[in-house]
């Protein structure tokens, strides 16, 4: 729910603190108007300490005023006539306000934003400690932004500590020096007569025991001052490393697994750019640390007290300088990752990323970034510090590149646009495993320093792994591997374990987010469809998607054991199905067309009692991402007919849509449904007969029709006897065999033996039949009727 929709329910002193927030700085009629917009903008992820920002902030006010003023223009009637002059007056009022300092706009509105949500989360906690008003991330990332303001006034506390701190050891040193001048005079009054050596002596000696007993005092206070100051320092850094943690270990882990799951079709993981502020702020606080410490510890080499304090500021350094590097070296990223399938000899590309690299100036001295191929089991031995210096697995061209600045957005990247696996060196494999199972990974390593050179990093990251195929045929069981992978893999595992066995609605979440991405569709997989997929997976006949829940599958399962009864597996299965949609059937499995995910005998089950000319359309269980008709007609023979399955070769050379007009007797798409109203806007458009029989460079243009000549010989016995010659002409459908009698030897239809189209063969065969179109059937002789079978299609016989 919107925060200002919760800040309107407030009431008592709630609201009235709620009410103070506003004024001329920034009226509450505008929060009112434009809450929406307010509330989508992201204010916190500019930082308000960066001159840089102001282009940023600036967009913002001229964002502010320009919806101000779209309000302001949509008001009508007697009342909106005083609200558009209102809201144009509000418009022109915070132009004129914010104009020369739009940082100050983001600032008031972060403001008012963090206090609303305060107060709405503070009511809601005093009525109800089950409701939750503010959405759970929202309430993370106003703890995340609290944090950072509760740093930055201890970091400045500090500041203000290290100041007093040396302010006071500076006037000890000159009372100090002061000391030692008094001691020199001691010397010399022995030049002096008795009585005024006396005189003097006593009072250089009332001097000294006043200034020795005030350095001492004053040593004491230094010496605590210094241990309340490393003891802040040491509190600090518990805050920073817990903040850290939270912004490293927590948000960028989780983007780095949205990003994982968006390989699987998962949702995209989102912009850097709120992570990348949170860890510029970490970086700039954990510096201003750093470099008090370093004072702090100059101060106590400049004037040494014995105590506690040289351990301690030891300690605190050694603490940041590990908190740096922890940053520095997570946060060098990879945002756009190199495909997971990749073939050798293919271009290819990825962007790393430095997140703090702006904030510590590494720009200035851009690093290079270079990146390699190695092996899983090399993976494992670089996280664990073994030696695996020129130690790869392949090699990759083009794989330098420096880093660029980008001033605009603050951001350090290097892109890789033209890098190409030249060849690659596969490890003995294990047992049953495939060289589509074999998983590498692209290393990103560089080297750069920060502080004039105080710190040197090197950084590497891992890319998701990757999967290396030489040819296209191993495309489909490599992707498997990487769903697998994607779907299953567990923070903080060792490259690249995986679970072999998962529980089936695991794997069904994996497949439904895969699916969705494949067919570029928001209908996914309903629960009758998973039925449908365990049955086939588990060979069960359970129609019950519960008795399913408690059922692992492992991934000889998935991927490596064939289904029983059948040459394939499930994953093959399933892809044939994503690929076929995907490439032809998008449109009509939107339109809820194809129910798909049913079996012959289910089908079966779903038509006997419909009418004749009902059909539905399943994928096969036969042919790998083959779609089958199946339709209900009342005959002597049968009643139930199912059409042999087409596959995407099929159907690049005749649609769907078109292949089931050219059968009028399939009337009702399943349930009840019209098929024209269902697919007539996918048909192709028939050309005139006259424009159809018009020669181009003497020859007539052929047309391609779909019959099933084994359905019309029985359906016209069931008519009795009273088909037209159309009725009858044989077709791309449904006879034994299938094939068209014209080709007798070559298994495609319309592709010669070495897969190409024939153009000559098949005009012959379409003047042949324009000339037996032409004739009356009563004068047709039947010496020159088409053979049986003529245009049948190599996908359409009757089982």
């Amino acid at each position: 729910m919107a925060v200002w929709i919760q800040a309107q329910q407030l009431q008592g002193d709630a609201l009235h603190q709620m009410q103070a927030l506003y004024g001329q700085h920034f009226p509450i009629e505008v929060r009112h108007y434009l809450s929406q917009w307010i509330e989508s903008q992201a204010w916190d992820s500019i930082d308000l300490d960066n001159p840089q920002e102001n282009i940023k902030a600036t967009q913002l006010l001229e964002g502010l005023v320009q919806e101000l003023q779209k309000k302001a223009e949509h008001q009508v009637g007697e009342d909106g006539f005083l609200l558009k002059i209102k809201l144009g007056h509000y418009a022109t009022q915070l132009q004129n306000t914010y104009d020369r300092c739009p940082m100050e706009l983001v600032r008031c509105i972060r403001h008012i934003l963090y206090n609303e949500q305060r107060l709405v989360r503070e009511a809601n906690n005093g009525s109800s400690s089950a409701g939750i008003l503010v959405d759970a991330m929202s309430q993370k990332h106003l703890q995340i932004n609290q944090t950072f303001e509760e740093l930055r006034l201890v970091t400045q506390d500090t500041e203000n500590e290290l100041k007093k701190l040396q302010q006071t050891q500076e006037y000890f040193i000159i009372q100090y020096q002061e000391s030692l001048r008094i001691q020199a005079q001691f010397a010399q009054l022995a030049q002096l007569n008795p009585q005024e050596r006396l005189s003097r002596e006593t009072a250089l000696q009332q001097k000294q025991v006043t200034l020795e007993a005030w350095l001492q005092r004053e040593a004491q206070t230094l010496q605590q001052y210094r241990v309340e100051l490393a003891e802040k320092h040491q509190k600090t850094l518990q805050l920073l490393r817990k903040q850290q943690t939270i912004i490293l270990d927590d948000e960028l882990i989780q983007w780095k697994r949205r990003q994982q799951l968006a390989g699987n079709g998962g949702p995209p993981e989102g912009s850097l750019d709120v992570l990348q502020s949170w860890c510029e702020k970490l970086a700039e606080i954990i510096w201003q640390n750093r470099q008090q410490i370093r004072r702090a510890e100059h101060l106590c080499q400049q004037l040494p007290i014995p105590g506690p304090v040289e351990e301690m500021l030891a300690e605190v350094n050694a603490t940041i300088t590990d908190i740096i590097s922890a940053l520095v070296t997570s946060t060098f990223i990879i945002e756009k990752q190199p495909p997971q399938v990749l073939k050798t000899q293919t271009k290819f590309a990825a962007t790393v990323r430095l997140l703090v690299g702006g904030k510590l100036n590494v720009h200035m001295n851009p690093p290079q970034v270079k990146a390699t191929i190695i092996s899983e089991q090399q993976a494992k031995s670089l996280l664990k510090n073994e030696s695996t210096r020129n130690d790869y697995s392949g090699e990759i061209l083009n794989n330098c590149c420096v880093m660029e600045y980008h001033q605009a957005t603050g951001t350090l990247s290097a892109h890789f646009r033209n890098m190409s696996l030249k060849r690659i060196k596969r490890a003995d494999r294990r047992g049953a495993e495939s060289v589509t199972e074999e998983k590498f990974t692209v290393l990103f390593e560089s080297q750069f320093s920060v502080g004039s050179n105080e710190l040197v990093f090197q950084v590497k990251t891992l890319s998701l792994p990757v999967v290396v195929i030489v040819h296209g045929s191993q495309d489909h069981n490599a992707t498997a591997t990487v769903l697998w992978d994607n779907a299953f893999a567990e923070p903080g595992r060792v490259p690249f374990a995986v679970p072999d066995k998962v529980l089936w609605p695991q794997l069904c979440e994996a497949l439904n987010m895969k699916f969705k991405a494949e067919v570029q569709s928001n209908r996914g997989l309903t629960k009758e469809n998973l039925v449908f997929l365990a049955q086939k997976l588990f060979n069960s006949s359970s129609s019950h998607l519960e008795d399913y829940s408690g059922m692992s599958v492992s991934w000889s399962q998935f991927n490596r054991e064939n289904l029983p009864g059948w040459n394939y597996t499930f994953w093959q299965w399933f892809d044939g199905v994503m690929e076929v949609l995907k490439k032809h059937h998008k449109p009509h499995w939107n339109d809820g067309a194809i129910l798909g995910f049913v079996n012959k005998q289910q089908a079966h089950d779903l038509l006997i009692n419909k009418p004749d000319g009902t059909f539905l359309l399943r994928f096969s269980d036969s042919e790998i991402g083959g779609i089958t008709i199946a339709w209900k007609f009342d005959s002597p023979d049968r009643n139930l007919w199912n059409l042999k399955p087409f596959t995407t070769r099929d159907f690049s050379i005749r649609s769907l849509a078109d292949r089931l007009g050219d059968l009028s007797y399939l009337i009702y798409v399943f349930p009840d449904r019209p098929k024209d109203e269902v697919f007539s806007k996918y048909y192709t458009p028939v050309l005139a007969p006259a424009s159809a029989a018009k020669a181009v460079d003497g020859y007539v243009k052929p047309q391609i029709k779909q019959v099933v000549p084994e359905f019309v010989s029985a359906s016209s016995d069931s008519a009795g006897g009273n088909a037209t010659y159309m009725d009858q002409a044989p077709s791309p459908a449904v006879c034994p065999q299938a094939h068209y009698s014209i080709y007798p030897q070559n298994p495609d239809p319309v592709l010669d033996q070495d897969g190409e189209f024939d153009l000559d063969e098949t005009m012959d065969v379409a003047r042949h039949v324009e000339e037996l179109l032409r004739r009356p059937m009563d004068s047709l002789d039947p010496r020159l009727s088409p053979p049986a079978g003529l245009f049948a299609s190599t996908r359409g016989s009757l089982s």
